[in-house]
């Protein structure tokens, strides 16, 4: 058993989630997790430290061989070892795969609200973000969110349209895409000439009892799909963010051969020796500390929905399938921007929630929420919350 509710210290070690406000401050913006990683990536970075060289380092065949073990024994995704590049992280993986592909003034669709950095990838690839906002239904006290379909469509048929970059598990609205879903996006792709870029970092962190569906083996599946290329790394899942290691997995050659220029161009080919040790250890070792993480994290979202439905009945929850992100609706309680309302938080009650508004212009009204902390800070902050909207709203 792993012991998610241990009290570690993190205010003092330049942490940027909690290091960044004041000490009396509850931090729950940022997608980085409060808990120790799984012991057998410690152990391998202790081993890797106790070598007094950090020098550059080579990819192993080890690293490789983890990487298509466990895509194939979890999510049936057979990747052929010269599919994988590697580099520094997902956004520079995405930012490599731009500046590969796109022309300047490119069009570039993405399903809103998204990932806040997925506009600055956009404008500094020099193209546009064309936003295509998720439709969502409420249900009570839970909302759910789905692709609107048409509007997708419209986006893709535009000229200057050549990349769907998609969010796959979806961040913020916590979706899992469904194998359908991902088949009618590549089908749309396809259609329309677009490259179809997914950024599956959240990958691991599901429900208990369900999945994430692998975009690459539902096109793989097709009889003819569209170009694309999948971003995959162990860093939200197995807590190793600062590690800065991620994939880029792209079946076709020719674009792969682009991307991999472009990755040795913009100076992101050198990837941390730590990094390597740590996603060797966590695909080879990992997977039992995955799964109580998962069952810790789906516990503290239980809590959480219990805790808002007593304390604020009018606010709306998304349902979480994946991510350890909690999407809330606050507009039935205040119209404050999101922006506004998340720094008077932070002033007022001590309490920082990312404001909807950074993941596009469809996240106004809402905030989101970081579950991957002790159930003790998550109370304590959701009470401070509470506190404050029954005070001032």
């Amino acid at each position: 058993m792993f012991n998610f509710d241990q009290p570690i210290e993190r205010r003092g070690t330049r942490s940027v989630k909690w290091d960044e406000e004041s000490n009396d401050v509850l931090p729950l913006w940022v997608a980085d997790m409060d808990f120790a990683v799984a012991p057998c990536i410690q152990q391998a970075l202790v081993q890797r430290a106790m070598h007094p060289c950090y020098g550059y380092t080579l990819v192993p065949d080890d690293y490789y061989e983890a990487i298509i073990r466990w895509f194939w024994s979890r999510h049936q995704w057979h990747i052929r070892r010269e599919e994988i590049l590697t580099t520094i992280g997902v956004i520079p993986a995405i930012a490599a795969i731009l500046k590969a592909y796109v022309q300047q003034g490119d069009n570039v669709a993405i399903l809103t609200p998204v990932y806040n950095c997925f506009y600055n990838l956009i404008r500094n690839a020099g193209c546009q973000a064309l936003d295509v906002p998720l439709l969502s239904k409420a249900e009570a006290s839970t909302l759910s969110f789905t692709i609107d379909w048409s509007a997708l469509e419209a986006a893709l048929a535009l000229e200057k349209t050549t990349v769907l970059l998609l969010s796959n598990p979806h961040n913020p609205v916590g979706r899992i895409w469904s194998a359908g879903e991902l088949e009618q996006l590549a089908l749309l792709c396809k259609r329309h000439g677009v490259l179809l870029i997914s950024d599956e970092i959240h990958n691991e962190l599901t429900r208990p009892g369900i999945f994430y569906v692998p975009a690459a083996p539902v096109i793989a599946s097709m009889e003819e799909g569209p170009l694309y290329a999948v971003c995959t790394s162990p860093s939200k899942s197995f807590n190793t963010a600062g590690l800065q290691n991620a994939n880029i997995i792209i079946p076709n050659a020719d674009l792969r051969r682009r991307v991999d220029r472009a990755i040795n161009l913009n100076e992101t080919c050198d990837v941390n020796p730590f990094g390597v040790e740590a996603t060797i250890a966590a695909y080879n070792e990992g997977l039992p500390w995955l799964e109580q993480l998962c069952q810790y994290i789906w516990a503290n979202y239980a809590f959480a929905q219990r805790f808002l439905a007593e304390a604020l009945p009018e606010l709306k929850v998304a349902d979480l399938q994946a991510t350890y992100l909690m999407w809330v609706d606050y507009r039935s309680y205040t119209t404050l921007p999101s922006q506004q309302l998340s720094r008077r938080l932070i002033d007022e009650a001590k309490v920082w929630f990312a404001a909807g508004s950074s993941y596009g212009a469809a996240g106004e009204g809402f905030l989101r929420i970081n579950l991957a902390t002790r159930r003790e800070i998550l109370t304590e902050a959701l009470t401070r919350f509470a506190g404050w909207v029954k005070t001032n709203c």
